[in-house]
């Protein structure tokens, strides 16, 4: 009996050591939790009031932030256990090889990821066209994936390594876009006023910019219709906006200069008198 108290009592300093490491344990896992995410919303706040820092670059960087104190604090868990974490790092590094091997593909969306990062080729707020048929604007390029969100507010999101491997037609980086409007000019029209009447609204449309001066040539003759181009630059984040406003402008301007639309016309002879039949 008595050795049987002797054994319990000699286990109570050991059990009350190992309560203790448990105890230390659970809260340094639960502040490294706490002070990991607490970290990662204030870093993100810092970044998103810096005007120094693109907000494309944010999202990762908070991420990459989080689950690095997250590491050290499991890491110095296992230490209060008594566990050689030498060891445990030699582990998940062959781990890691394991793994890396195996995910290949993720991997490469996470190089895909740093590389549009460093090369910043689309940031956060521009609208961009993939070769692959993706278009939208950019909302975000995280760890694995961006995310891209269309006209119709619909939200595409995409591998990195395929945004990365696709070529990018960037519509906004830019700060001024050139317009190219072709108009139709009938044969038998006035092809001069039809000019100065285009070269007029141009010249007092409010979004049109005036350096580069616009431009009104002729472009090409057809069967039906002499072409006009009219070449003018517009600022960007305004392109669409002044697109469709100087479509109905000029339509309207060529109307009250009395220049009627192109209509396709034939002309056919019928019989040997050479009659002729025009039909539109």
């Amino acid at each position: 009996m008595d050795a049987t108290l002797n054994g319990f009592a000699a286990m109570i300093p050991a059990a009350i050591d190992i309560a203790l490491n448990l105890l230390w344990g659970v809260l340094i896992l639960g502040i490294g939790w706490w002070a990991a995410g607490l970290l990662g919303r204030w870093v993100r706040r810092v970044a998103e009031r810096s005007n120094r820092i693109d907000r494309t670059i944010v999202p990762m960087f908070c991420t990459t932030v989080v689950w690095a104190v997250r590491v050290f604090t499991l890491i110095a868990v296992l230490a209060q256990f008594g566990v050689q974490t030498a060891s445990i790092i030699a582990v998940l590094g062959a781990a890691g090889l394991a793994v890396g091997l195996a995910l290949q593909g993720t991997l490469q969306n996470i190089a895909a990821g740093i590389m549009l990062l460093i090369l910043r080729p689309i940031r956060a707020g521009e609208y961009v066209a993939l070769s692959s048929g993706a278009e939208g604007t950019v909302e975000e390029v995280g760890l694995f994936l961006t995310r891209l969100v269309q006209g119709d507010g619909i939200h595409v999101t995409l591998p990195n390594s395929t945004v990365w491997n696709a070529t990018i037609t960037n519509y906004s980086r830019n700060a001024t876009r050139r317009f190219d409007m072709a108009v139709g000019i009938r044969y038998g029209d006035d092809l001069d006023r039809a000019m100065a009447t285009l070269r007029e609204v141009v010249n007092n449309h409010p979004l049109a910019l005036q350096t580069p001066a616009p431009d009104v040539r002729v472009f090409e003759y057809r069967d039906n219709v002499v072409l006009v181009n009219v070449r003018v630059w517009a600022e960007s984040a305004r392109y669409w906006e002044f697109r469709w406003d100087l479509l109905h402008k000029t339509r309207v301007a060529l109307d009250a200069a009395g220049l009627r639309p192109p209509v396709p016309v034939r002309e056919i002879t019928v019989g040997g008198d050479g009659a002729t039949v025009k039909s539109a």
